[in-house]
Formats: C-alpha cells, structure tokens, sequence
C-alpha cells in the first residue's frame, strides 16, 4: 500500500513537472522537461558515465558506513561497560553529532588532502554519531529485568549482548541506521562536488558538477533522480524489510 501511494504520488509530481515545462514559463536551461530528462539518462547510461560514477559512489559509501557503524557500535559497548567510557561517549556526542561533515571539509583537506581518504571520512564522520547516539539510547532503555534474566540464565559477555542488548534496541539501532545512511548520503554527494574526481574517478556529485559546468541541465536532472531513486530503493528495500524481519515479527511495533 505504501509503494503504491509513492508511485502515485511520484506520478503527480511529474505530471506537474511536464505541465510547466510545456507552458513555457521556464526556459530548458533552468526546468528540462521530463522527456529531456529521461532522454539525458538513457543517452549518459548507453555511454557507461553515469552508471560507473553511481558505482563509484556506491561503494565509498559503503566503505564509510561499514566503519561508521562498526566504531558505533565499539563505542556503544564500551559506554554500557564502562562508566568512565559512558561519559567519555555523551562528550563526544554532544561535541560533534551537532558538526555538519561539510563543515570540516577545510580540516578535513588539511589533515587527508583531497583524495578517496577525505571522502570516506566525511561519510563515517555523518554516519557514526546519530548511529551512536541511537545505539547508546536503546542500550540504556533497556528494561532491568532483560538484562537480570538473562545473568540468571548464565548468559555473559558477547552472547548476552546478542541475545539481550542488540534485539531488545533493534527500533533504536534501525533508526539510527537510516538517519546515519541519510546524512552519509548527503554528505558523499556534497564531498564529491567539492572534491571532484578522486584518483581519475568521480561519484555522482562529480557529474552533476561537470553537467553544471557545460550548462546540461537535463543531465543534472538525470543525476538527481538516480540519487532520490537509490534512497528510495534503499529505505524500501532494506529497511522496511529489516523492520518487517525484527520489530514488526517481535511484536515491538504497532504498524
């Protein structure tokens, strides 16, 4: 029911977008009509650019959101073990999860240049902290009782946090996962745009910054809607089935 509303809905949107387009009210310069669009996405898909520049930003993001998370999910532990590393976690929250990545992007090139290193860790820099912030809050709300069944039973260590800790705060590890991919998302395309192409190679934000400079409207337009389309897949396709799969299954959520 859900993907049928965003079909219909995407469908008005464009219908719009056409009904502009041809009453001329902008020029194509400014607002290409959809056929232009689609026109511009298949022609940059036969010649392989747009499709490898998607490639290329795929997998940096990966890369940074593999990191991200794992150092979360370290730092989330060690906050639950340890009381000194508790507040340690809070202060390093409360400094840099208010810290847009872009706007360390001056250090950033100070420390790393402007090479794939700077790009990875603007994306683990966007994705660790709310993925954090998430996965300490569902640790520590969780109810006495779990944990305490749980020494009763003789469960320690690695097990007791597999069992307890991580399916008792899946709600508040997901969303932290989906703010973490968003702001990363973001986060790669505006690194990208600034840094350019890294090594020889560019990401999406690297052609819609070269369409930009030759003034191809549509191919901009092109490249936008792969980047909505990618979130969309991604929010559709892996987190609604990973909340189907956990909370819904468990009963945690009433939907």
């Amino acid at each position: 029911m859900m993907k049928n509303k965003k079909l219909f809905w995407s469908f008005l949107i464009i219908l719009f977008w056409q009904v502009i387009s041809m009453s001329g009210t902008f020029s194509s310069l400014i607002l290409p009509s959809p056929y232009m669009v689609i026109k511009a996405f298949l022609e940059s898909i036969m010649r392989g650019e747009l499709l490898n520049e998607t490639m290329y930003s795929l997998i940096i993001i990966l890369e940074g959101l593999f990191i991200g998370t794992f150092f979360a999910f370290l730092l989330a532990l060690a906050s639950i073990r340890y009381k000194i590393m508790e507040d340690f976690v809070e202060t390093l929250i409360a400094i840099a999860h208010p810290l847009p990545g872009i706007a360390l992007l001056p250090l950033i090139i100070l420390w790393f240049g402007t090479g794939r290193t700077s790009v990875v860790f603007v994306i683990i820099h966007s994705a660790l902290w709310p993925i954090l912030l998430n996965t300490t809050t569902g640790f520590r709300t969780i109810p006495r009782i779990f944990t305490d069944v749980g020494h009763n039973l003789g469960v320690r260590g690695i097990h007791l946090i597999s069992t307890i800790y991580i399916p008792a705060s899946m709600p508040f590890i997901i969303s932290g996962l989906r703010i973490g991919w968003a702001r990363a998302w973001r986060a790669l395309i505006s690194a990208e745009m600034i840094f350019g192409a890294v090594g020889g190679k560019g990401g999406l934000g690297w052609y819609i910054f070269k369409q930009r400079v030759f003034m191809d409207t549509a191919g901009m337009f092109a490249a936008l809607i792969i980047i909505v389309i990618i979130g969309m897949l991604v929010e559709d396709l892996l987190f609604e089935r990973l909340e189907a799969n956990t909370i819904e299954k468990w009963g945690m959520t009433v939907k």
